[in-house]
């Protein structure tokens, strides 16, 4: 195969980022500061749930111009208005969002994160102290009227004998529980427009009204510990994407010209200079080893199982572990621009792009409320007035409906779920870029994938050596040598490296060109030579030298002949492959096995490589020979037929395809900026077996979101019944809800634990919480 030359490049070379951005539609990496890009950000103090979304989205979104113009990240509590609206001052927009109950400010990473802290810790001591005067309360109930008289409170609906101290112990609890929420329902009130909050504050208010005051503290208190662990439970799932920012050390011990070495803080050490990582440090920047040998651990940036072999000349990674050895080490990024911070940012705005199924919650919530609020007025009313039920009764019953409606449950079980599976896959070396596309992966129907570099290893190698004539094997692979010496195409390089196997000593050929798409010329001594394809062969006259049944055993091998010769004829031939990477075969047939119906190859490459490949590793269809623009049509013929499709590329050259398909998947993305932003979902190795994982966790994590809407639909529908024939109580039905919201949190937060089982055919391994802090984990 022709290439050229010298100046010759590999294909997955990096690009820059603008040039991707524009070209391939990648997405910006935020800011270090943590401000959007595309529009100022504010930190929104009680942005717990979609609700709170919901709200915003009314009273902010008028003012900016629409909704389109406002965008949520929920586990961030942060909200920012986009560029394009009717732009309002910072000021205006703050006092728009203090009129809804919940406080904001311009965002600050560090002081979002300081104020998450506070306010979870104020819920905390709200709650705490609505539980404790509520358990005061009770406990004061049974020494006055025995144990008799607290199981009246359960079942009499508060017809048992309370006190004055003990109706103010519950009236302390019952103001805790609302401290917090009576802002926001005030605010749901004046726009005449019912959430979560104003229900439970009608309902707190109508038990007290009827003197249900055990009813109503326990109301309140239960709502109270709901939304604590509603704020927890994001917090949690935040965590997990911080903990990636524990994995690279604080500091670095810098190297100086003259020998001392210092302890420098990480944010501080400059491009370029070497810093010093013992056996078993973690590795403080992305660098280039200058001096040492140590195997790291990379599996806390690319999931890989086995400890990578590094030495003079090889990069390593900011968060990785040196497992022996010591390694001197030249800084190649600042700490800002490392891959795993590049990681951090993509995982923690990841949650703006939200699933569909998480947009389906928060339109479902958002009709659900009203419609039960009107069923539980008609529950107050029809019954006495078309059949003469006592009015206290009916509109007890309406109360208890009132609390089942709270969707507390209902609207946590999805957010945390994502951004559960976005942390896990991040710790798995996938970089997912958005709650769709944890949900597209467990949908998909059809594949297409490059072949280079993904079902091929990228590395052509010498298969073997065919001299011509008299030449001898060392004769003809120092004169391909000698041509190449100069070059860095992949071609080169496997020359180079079979000639340094031999034990040659090559010299580099004297005038060395380059004849474009043909091959290469130069002058060894006092003889000129050529390289090149069988056309370049031909043309010089030489074609019918190689023997024909040598020419097509290897291309029907779907491998690449490269002609040596001089002046006087073809030297002989050297026979190049790529090699196949020995677990495609596994990983295509795990595919289908997983329910994929289509797996195709689109390729530039030659239509003989391409079938040789495919029908080794079970592919059920080729395209080759392919421009970039055949590859987009060929996967809009795959959309067209099937459901959700999927390209592999290398996140630059495959861009467009990648673009047309439901989703793009860029195998090894470390190293490559471009790769990273260019796609949907970043492999960070080019281990392509991520993929059966992917899919096998897109499903778990769906898998997971509807038993979490299940349950908490099956809960309400069963004490809505139960309302309906008077059988049901305002304290069971909240404690059913945080019941079923802790089942759903606890059900949510399993996706943190990434399975084994679930790793691909290589086995994998758990990432947990110890390696995100560093510690050494050695294979399986």
């Amino acid at each position: 195969m022709p290439h050229d030359g010298a100046q010759n490049s590999h294909d997955h070379s990096p690009v820059s980022e603008d040039a991707c951005d524009s070209c391939c539609g990648g997405q910006a990496i935020e800011p270090t500061n943590g401000q959007a890009s595309d529009g100022r950000s504010f930190h929104v103090s009680g942005l717990d749930c979609a609700e709170e979304v919901s709200i915003l989205n009314r009273v902010v979104g008028p003012e900016v111009g629409g909704t389109e113009y406002l965008a949520f990240d929920v586990i961030n509590a942060r909200m920012t208005v986009l560029e394009g609206g009717t732009n309002p001052s910072s000021d205006k927009i703050l006092e728009l969002v203090a009129t809804t109950g919940m406080t904001a400010k311009p965002w600050d990473i560090q002081d979002a994160s300081a104020d998450q802290a506070a306010h979870l810790k104020k819920q905390k001591l709200f709650t705490m102290l609505s539980g404790g005067f509520w358990a005061a309360g009770f406990i004061y109930h049974i020494i006055e009227t025995g144990f008799g008289g607290a199981i009246g409170l359960f079942s009499g609906h508060g017809d048992a004998p309370m006190s004055m101290a003990e109706a103010g112990l519950f009236a302390i609890a019952i103001l805790f529980g609302v401290w917090l929420v009576a802002p926001k329902a005030w605010s749901s009130a004046r726009r005449l427009s019912p959430d979560m909050n104003l229900l439970m504050v009608v309902a707190v208010a109508g038990a007290i009204g009827l003197g249900e005051f055990f009813e109503a503290a326990t109301v309140a208190f239960f709502f109270s510990l709901s939304l604590y662990l509603e704020s927890w439970s994001v917090g949690r799932a935040r965590n997990a994407v911080s903990a990636l920012l524990d994995l690279a050390p604080p500091t670095a011990r810098v190297l100086y010209d003259d020998g001392s070495e210092a302890d420098v803080p990480a944010a501080a050490v400059a491009v370029g200079a070497r810093f010093i990582v013992r056996g078993g440090d973690r590795i403080p920047l992305d660098g280039e080893v200058v001096d040492g040998a140590g195997a790291v651990d990379q599996a806390p940036i690319t999931g890989e199982s086995a400890l990578v072999p590094k030495g003079a000349g090889d990069d390593v990674y900011a968060g990785t572990i040196n497992g022996e050895g010591t390694l001197t080490v030249r800084a190649t990024k600042a700490a800002s621009d490392t891959v795993l911070s590049k990681i951090i940012r993509m995982v923690g705005d990841a949650h703006s792009r939200r699933a569909e199924v998480e947009q389906w919650v928060t339109k479902f919530a958002r009709i659900y409320t009203p419609v039960v609020m009107g069923l539980a007025v008609l529950i107050a009313l029809v019954p006495p007035l078309v059949a003469g039920g006592d009015w206290g009764f009916w509109f007890y019953n309406a109360l208890v409906l009132l609390v089942i409606a709270c969707p507390c449950a209902l609207v946590i079980s999805t957010p945390v779920s994502i951004v559960a599976a976005l942390a896990a896959a991040a710790r798995n070396g996938v970089l997912i870029k958005g709650g769709a596309y944890v949900e597209a992966p467990g949908r998909t129907t059809a594949l297409a994938m490059d072949k280079t570099g993904t079902i091929t290893m990228g590395e052509p190698e010498v298969a073997a050596v065919y001299p011509i004539g008299e030449t001898s094997e060392r004769d003809l692979l120092m004169r391909a040598a000698a041509l190449e010496a100069r070059s860095s195409h992949p071609l080169a390089r496997a020359i180079l490296s079979r000639a340094e196997q031999d034990g040659l000593s090559v010299s580099a050929a004297d005038n060395t060109r380059t004849v474009p798409g043909r091959g290469l010329e130069g002058d060894m001594g006092d003889q000129s030579i050529w390289l090149g394809s069988d056309r370049f062969a031909e043309e010089k006259g030489f074609g019918s030298a190689i023997p024909s049944d040598l020419r097509d055993r290897i291309e029907g091998a779907g491998n690449t002949l490269v002609a040596v010769g001089d002046a006087a004829g073809v030297s002989g031939v050297l026979e190049l492959r790529d090699r196949i990477r020995p677990d495609a075969k596994g990983i295509v047939a795990r595919l289908h096995a997983q329910g994929v119906k289509k797996i195709v190859m689109l390729t530039g490459d030659n239509t003989a490589t391409a079938k040789a490949v495919a029908a080794e590793v079970g592919i059920d269809e080729v395209r080759a020979e392919l421009l970039p623009e055949d590859k987009v049509t060929a996967i809009e013929e795959l959309v067209a037929e099937y459901g959700t499709v999927a390209m592999i590329g290398d996140g630059v050259n495959d861009a467009p395809a990648m673009a047309r398909a439901h989703y793009g998947i860029a195998m090894g993305a470390v190293g490559s900026d471009a790769a990273i932003e260019t796609a949907d979902i970043a492999l960070m190795t080019d281990d392509i077996g991520k993929v059966p994982w992917l899919i096998g966790h897109s499903r778990r994590t769906m898998s997971i979101i509807k038993q979490n809407i299940g349950l908490s639909l099956a809960t309400k529908a069963v004490f809505v019944v139960a309302t309906a024939f008077g059988m049901a109580s305002m304290w069971g039905a909240i404690a059913a809800d945080v019941g079923v919201s802790l089942l759903v949190v606890a059900n949510a937060l399993r996706l943190l634990q990434a399975r084994e089982d679930d790793a691909g055919p290589r086995g994998g391994r758990k990432v947990g919480t110890e390696m995100a802090k560093g510690a050494l984990a050695h294979g399986h």
